[in-house]
């Protein structure tokens, strides 16, 4: 890949975006699409697994004694008191209550903003590594000392993650790098923790009328499948060399992807280019780069709508410390840990929900169509729906997101308008989701799901794909709302129309 533009040659950005591939160029795309092979858990010992309960039940009943006994008082303490105590219990456990509070941390759409804004630290303040553990986790990797790997290393960390750490490096060659090394044992502490994670909801639940905890437990449910994913880091480096290929081919000059250097790379270590640049919304920091922030903001998202729309794939983390806002006016996209790939199904639900926002109006009957097969008997049955109305339940759900300008919307509407409508017809109003309601649903889903499964009527990857989408929608809708308010989501028809013209991912298999 050529270099990119440096901050005394400005980016250029007077081209207008070129889709011009030829069909080799296509099919190599297509063939690169980067796999995916979760790393299976392991089994973890009794006694591990009650050591780490004991310390869970410690932590958690240390910070949400105040608040406990405070409800033994009154029960009017504010609906977001729950916050700080829980941001403060995943702190203190680490590892995978870290990375669940990345989540929080960048959903305001979901928890608010206020809860979001007390999460935000769980981007990059997880539990140091000591360097002894880190060259021994290096050197194992690569089959070689450090010293003969890098020039240089620095002993502190540049980025202390949930899962792993990063510090910054020379190679031999003098090129400056970031290299990601798992922490030792996250694998065994990963397993342990999934199993053990409900508990703490149930502490919630007690503390906050259920909702919070309702909400975690939504989430959560995806959560769980998408992990195992990012503890193999060769994962993230094959999906890191697709899209930086792909960026040879598509003209979004304001985007960047780090590049993989394989030769110092393997299971547990990642080695790549080191982007010297902020945490998207570190706004103080980038007021003081002189360049208005919202055009960037807006090709990244360009970018990560493009690869849905086309391949069906998709950067699966993007959380603000995963955006990087680069002095000469770029943006680094790194942390490819999870890549989300939506089922045949769902990729023709989105890819006509953007043919409707681009006037297509044949596209309506199609969705409507989608969205009764996508829940069976629901809509009929359960609602008393027919076509005709689905459709424009689906139509006047979804269209002002599609339209309305980032200020005035939530794009995590997209493609949760039918489970709220479902809930909303059960009885469930859609912000009291408790967590008797969620386990509720839950079982009931399954049921459905494993008939429509039966039948072929639902691919069984829908609830992971959809869960993946949603939420990254839910980032952008925050980024949105920080720089793009008068902007709306497909501003660009052309870039839209042009991204959509080509084979669909079932098309092509």
């Amino acid at each position: 890949m050529a270099e990119s533009p440096r901050s005394d040659e400005g980016v250029d950005t007077d081209d207008e975006p070129t889709f011009e591939l030829d069909e080799a160029q296509l099919d190599a795309l297509w063939e690169s699409v980067p796999r995916v092979f979760p790393r299976e858990l392991p089994p973890t010992p009794r006694r591990e697994v009650l050591a780490r309960a004991r310390e869970i039940a410690f932590v958690a009943s240390r910070n949400f004694a105040p608040l406990a006994l405070k409800s033994t008082v009154t029960r009017n303490h504010r609906p977001d008191a729950y916050a700080r105590p829980l941001r403060k219990t995943f702190e203190e456990l680490g590892a995978t209550f870290m990375k669940f509070g990345q989540l929080v941390g960048s959903s305001p759409g979901v928890f608010g903003e206020s809860v979001a804004a007390e999460f935000r630290s769980c981007l990059d303040t997880g539990k140091p590594v000591p360097f002894d553990e880190v060259r021994r986790a290096v050197e194992a990797d690569l089959g070689m000392p450090l010293d003969e790997a890098f020039w240089s290393f620095s002993e502190t960390p540049i980025g202390r993650a949930s899962i792993s750490v990063v510090h910054k490096a020379t190679t031999r060659d003098g090129r400056r790098v970031a290299v990601k090394v798992l922490r030792p044992g996250i694998e065994r502490r990963v397993a342990t923790d999934l199993d053990l994670f409900q508990p703490l909801l149930d502490v919630v639940a007690k503390q906050t009328g259920e909702y919070a905890a309702g909400q975690l437990l939504s989430m959560f449910q995806g959560f769980r499948v998408q992990i195992g994913e990012e503890l193999d880091l060769r994962n993230e480096a094959r999906a890191m060399q697709h899209y930086r290929q792909l960026l040879q081919q598509v003209h979004l000059p304001r985007v960047t992807v780090p590049e993989v250097f394989p030769e110092l790379s393997g299971p547990r270590v990642l080695t790549m280019e080191f982007l010297d640049g902020v945490a998207v919304d570190d706004l103080t920091t980038v007021a003081g780069y002189g360049y208005d922030p919202g055009p960037v903001v807006q090709e990244v998202i360009k970018g990560f709508l493009l690869t849905a729309i086309r391949w069906g794939t998709f950067h699966g983390d993007v959380h603000a410390g995963n955006l990087l806002l680069l002095p000469d006016g770029r943006v680094g996209v790194i942390d490819w840990g999870i890549v989300g790939r939506l089922d045949p199904e769902t990729h023709r639900f989105f890819r006509l929900m953007i043919e409707a926002a681009l006037g297509n109006e044949d596209a309506w009957p199609d969705i409507a169509s989608l969205t009764q097969k996508m829940y069976g008997p629901v809509f009929s049955e359960q609602l008393g729906m027919d076509h005709a109305q689905v459709e424009m339940f689906m139509r006047m759900a979804i269209e002002p997101v599609l339209t309305q300008p980032f200020g005035e919307v939530s794009l995590a509407d997209l493609l949760t308008a039918p489970q709220r409508r479902i809930a909303e017809a059960k009885g469930l109003e859609a912000n009291e989701l408790t967590l008797r309601a969620v386990y509720r649903r839950f079982r009931e889903q399954r049921r459905v799901r494993a008939a429509l499964e039966a039948h072929g009527a639902m691919d069984s990857d829908f609830d992971r794909s959809v869960f993946l989408l949603s939420k990254q929608l839910v980032y952008f809708e925050r980024y949105g709302k920080i720089f793009l308010k008068d902007v709306s989501l497909f501003e660009d028809a052309e870039f839209f129309r042009a991204a959509l013209d080509a084979p669909t991912t079932a098309e092509r298999s």
